[in-house]
């Protein structure tokens, strides 16, 4: 393994949001590397490929190979924020050419990954992001960048197709109000369950994000072709991974927290 990226799953897994785990428990989801080692039956890599992917709990890892182009550090940055943003924008929300959707928490890094590929469909896309990540949320392509510190963003927008929310709580269930009739909204940050619409003209969904090989693919695929580009990272040794979960915790940064496990 060369790289490991940290997501909010690691800090809520340790602190009993998901259910009560069994320590010590390795955390950690997405991580870029070569292959080391093959097990029976494996005919579709070789030892010394360069490969990245998604770990499960109880699972084996779900890998496909990494592009040329795009870094280890990067890869493990794109793995499961792509997967989360393909299939959040792509499969479950369905967005179209031509659609509007509003993107909350545009500076994440689910939520990064998910502008440009909605902007690769040909949507138009509004996001909403701190004062700070206003130049950087523009960067990705957006179209209409909301500072939440300086506007409400259910007074700046309405008619929207769809939203795609990466905040939760209040956030989430304010952004009915910017759905048009028959819109569809996609959380991932509302727990298991998407929260319940205040109208009944709206679609709550709560996307599937699975694992398996076709869609880390196609994450591949819109890295290699720079249709989408991976966030801004953060490096992290592993000695430094209470650290690395704290800043996690406390939601106020861009891009990607990523440890460097070796050069």
């Amino acid at each position: 393994m060369v790289a490991a990226s940290v997501n909010g799953a690691d800090w809520r897994v340790r602190s009993g949001q998901y259910g009560q785990a069994t320590f010590p428990l390795v955390l950690g989801r997405d991580f870029s590397g070569t292959v080391a080692a093959l097990g029976e039956g494996v005919g579709d890599f070789k030892i010394g490929d360069a490969v990245f992917g998604v770990l499960e709990a109880g699972r084996a890892a779900i890998i496909a190979r990494k592009p040329d182009a795009v870094s280890h550090v990067d890869a493990a940055a794109l793995a499961l924020t792509g997967l989360t943003a393909s299939i959040s924008v792509e499969t479950t929300l369905m967005l179209q050419r031509g659609e509007t959707i509003l993107i909350q928490g545009g500076a994440g890094g689910v939520a990064s990954f998910a502008i440009q590929l909605a902007k690769h469909i040909g949507a138009r896309v509004i996001t909403t992001t701190s004062t700070a990540n206003l130049d950087y949320v523009r960067g990705l392509g957006a179209d209409e960048v909301i500072d939440y510190n300086a506007r409400d963003f259910t007074r700046a927008v309405s008619g929207c197709d769809a939203v795609f929310d990466t905040v939760g709580g209040e956030v989430a269930q304010k952004s009915f109000a910017v759905l048009r009739p028959g819109g569809r909204a996609a959380f991932i940050a509302s727990g298991p369950q998407a929260p319940k619409p205040d109208r009944d003209d709206v679609t709550a969904l709560r996307p599937a994000v699975g694992r398996a090989r076709a869609p880390l693919e196609r994450v591949a695929k819109l890295a290699a072709s720079r249709a989408v580009r991976p966030p801004e990272v953060k490096l992290y040794r592993l000695a430094q991974a209470a650290e690395a979960h704290r800043v996690s915790q406390s939601r106020h940064f861009r891009g990607k927290l990523v440890f460097q496990v070796r050069g």
